[in-house]
């Protein structure tokens, strides 16, 4: 700590030395022109001969990475978006103008105009003819790290781990644009991108635990939502019929490597469609974002090859819960998959309905096993509140889940578009809520008034874009891919 005190002080002073001298050491708006990433593609393969005689003039503006002085000259590497490249500072041209570099410090942003040569180690240089202070770095980067490797430390202070890990930088660059192929994908085939409520007077759409707020005027409690889904399926009742929207939601839960409180979903509905439809048009989703942003249908995740290529297995939750080693007779009743989930030590609520005791003992013995892409089709009626049934199995709803890596990625359904059958799913979960389980659906009467003035069949689901970009990166932690995630306070 005494060592990174003594360092800001001796930039401080460094500072009022320039200010002394009349030099701004937070300067104003600078043209840079030219950028590294640019200047490394066009003239990397240039001969030193041709660059020298093509005087070619650049300007460039960027943080100071790597700083060597040799007296009455210097070398500085600069790092600006796209990348680094080197400057070169002599006396003998800079003249007055080099007392400045001697009071740069590495973390500094300068302006640099010069011209291109190459150094005797061969390596692309700006030779500096008018040197520019932008910002006095008053703290030091993490040089100790060589990278910034702490991991609390790279969450907490997002602003270095981009600048010492260019890899980072890569991988919010990738998310960018696996969002914008999603967007391109879908405004393709025809849906239109709308925005809903952040604060709900309800929260619905999930099962989940919300945050609360309150609105002093409205002088009434709200929600952060958890799901944007009753205000898109409100849409299709006044007419529209492909919509979505990139969402933001809160969930009131735990932090781990695959949940955060604060995500990001894709939610998309569908008029007249079901979920065999989804899951086609999933597919050709996710691979033609694979292939726009990675250019490949094979990804490594964690050291595990998935393959994207479809079509991807569409397996019945009980059959894929009997292939992974269930019994049959504990998928026979809420007592008898209780009994048996207590045997094997998985966790399950004593108020837990027969579904959500299912629930349990897949998150626990399935799901781990679906590595490849894999739909999980078919779930009991008491998790699905909002699908709609299944006709010749009247206990299950039309449902799927995608999972890839182990993890869900997808949850999609044929919506529910019945008023009556949804206002009494909407009770029952009422009183598993009086029971004690906070995740259960509150009654929506506002959203039942709008299915009685009648709904098209629809289909609808949602991406969880972290989840994905986790995948399409190679990212083990869900942290890995949110700029600023949450965390405990610093003590």
């Amino acid at each position: 700590m005494k060592e990174t005190t003594d360092q800001v002080q001796s930039r401080i002073h460094k500072l009022e030395e320039l200010r002394r001298a009349g030099v701004e050491p937070f300067g104003g708006a600078y043209e840079a022109a030219d950028h590294a990433q640019d200047l490394h593609a066009r003239f990397d393969r240039t001969p030193q001969e041709e660059l020298a005689g093509a005087s070619v003039p650049c300007q460039v503006a960027g943080r100071i990475m790597m700083l060597r002085s040799f007296g009455k000259a210097t070398f500085a590497h600069i790092q600006d978006f796209t990348g680094r490249i080197q400057i070169y500072m002599r006396k003998d041209v800079l003249g007055e103008g080099y007392a400045l570099v001697k009071k740069l410090d590495i973390g500094d942003i300068v302006g640099a105009r010069g011209k291109l040569f190459r150094t005797r180690t061969g390596e692309l240089t700006v030779e500096v003819q008018e040197l520019t202070l932008l910002t006095k770095s008053l703290r030091p980067l993490p040089e100790k790290w060589h990278g910034l490797r702490d991991v609390e430390m790279r969450y907490r202070q997002r602003y270095l781990d981009l600048t010492v890990n260019p890899e980072v930088k890569e991988t919010f660059r990738t998310r960018s644009r696996v969002v914008k192929a999603i967007r391109d994908f879908l405004e393709a085939h025809g849906f239109i991108e709308v925005e809903t409520p952040m604060m709900q007077p309800l929260a619905g759409g999930a099962a989940a635990r919300p945050f609360k707020t309150y609105h002093n005027a409205l002088d009434m409690e709200l929600y952060l939502r958890i799901a944007p889904e009753l205000y898109l399926k409100r849409l299709l009742v006044g007419g529209y019929e492909r919509v979505f929207e990139l969402n933001r939601n809160f969930r009131n839960e735990g932090i781990s490597t695959r949940h955060n409180p604060e995500f990001t979903m894709l939610e998309f509905y569908v008029a007249y469609r079901d979920y065999r439809f989804l899951m086609s048009f999933t597919e050709e989703l996710i691979t033609e974002v694979a292939r726009k942003v990675l250019g490949t249908l094979r990804i490594t995740f964690e050291g595990t090859e998935i393959d994207l290529t479809p079509p991807w297995p569409r397996i019945p939750l009980f059959t894929a819960l009997r292939e992974a080693g269930v019994p049959g007779e504990a998928l026979a009743s809420r007592e008898a998959a209780l009994d048996w989930a207590r045997t094997e030590h998985i966790e399950v609520p004593p108020e837990a309905s027969f579904g959500k005791v299912l629930d349990e003992i897949f998150t626990s013995k399935v799901e781990p096993r679906l590595i490849q892409p894999t739909y999980i089709i078919d779930f009991p009626v008491e998790l699905s509140p909002l699908a709609k049934r299944k006709p010749e199995e009247p206990a299950l709803v039309e449902r799927f889940e995608l999972f890839m890596a182990g993890r869900e990625i997808v949850n999609a359904f044929s919506e529910l578009n019945d008023p009556l059958d949804q206002e009494k799913r909407f009770r029952e979960q009422a009183r598993d809520r009086a029971r004690g389980d906070e995740e259960s659906h509150a009654m929506d009467e506002e959203f039942i008034r709008a299915l009685q003035y009648g709904m098209p069949p629809a289909a609808g689901e949602g991406i969880g874009i972290d989840r994905l970009v986790m995948l399409l990166t190679d990212s083990p932690s869900i942290r890995d891919v949110i700029l600023f995630p949450h965390h405990k306070p610093e003590d």
